[in-house]
């Protein structure tokens, strides 16, 4: 692949749209198989996290596109060694893995900062790449595939229709609200 056959808003617009979906099914089996619910409100997180029944989590989905957009302004200068190589999604990984989530420049929580800086336990905080280390490695594989085979248009139909369905449900959640059985 050549630089002249990737364009910015191609790599920016699905980058958007594969970070969002996978970022809302990790972030839905993680919310339920590591029970965030009851450890949102366990000491240390409860001071640094909001609860699941907070406005803003519901807003949260709906906030990906534009990170994934970043992800993607983030992608393009490097885009011949990422894309361009049969490999490059483990180079797309590594990044990820190593600058967002190992050591970003803030003391976030399962980073080397975070370790140090943050009341969080270790163990709650290796806990949550249990998470984000498999939606950076299904960001860094599905964006390499689809934007290596652009001919693959039921790829292209499957994950735009993932994307709107995540923000049509994220959509009325923000506008329903939490249910009255709450």
């Amino acid at each position: 692949m050549t630089k002249t056959e990737l364009r910015l808003p191609s790599l920016v617009l699905q980058a958007a749209i594969v970070h969002t979906v996978t970022y809302f099914i990790a972030g839905v089996c993680a919310s339920l198989g590591l029970d965030y619910a009851h450890a949102f409100n366990e000491p240390g997180l409860a001071g640094y996290m909001r609860g699941l029944d907070d406005p803003l989590v519901r807003v949260g989905p709906l906030v990906q596109p534009l990170r994934g957009a970043l992800f993607g302004l983030a992608f393009f200068p490097l885009r011949d060694a990422l894309f361009g190589r049969q490999r490059g999604w483990a180079l797309m990984a590594l990044l990820l893995v190593a600058i967002g989530i190992l050591a970003p420049f803030g003391a976030a929580p399962g980073s080397i900062e975070g370790f140090v800086y943050t009341t969080v336990s270790i163990e709650r905080q290796v806990l949550g790449w249990v998470e984000i280390i498999p939606q950076a490695l299904g960001l860094s594989a599905l964006l390499h595939y689809w934007v290596r085979n652009p001919e693959q248009r039921w790829l292209t139909w499957l994950l735009g229709s993932a994307f709107f369905l995540v923000l049509a449900l994220c959509t009325l959640g923000v506008l329903v609200g939490p249910s009255a059985s709450s």
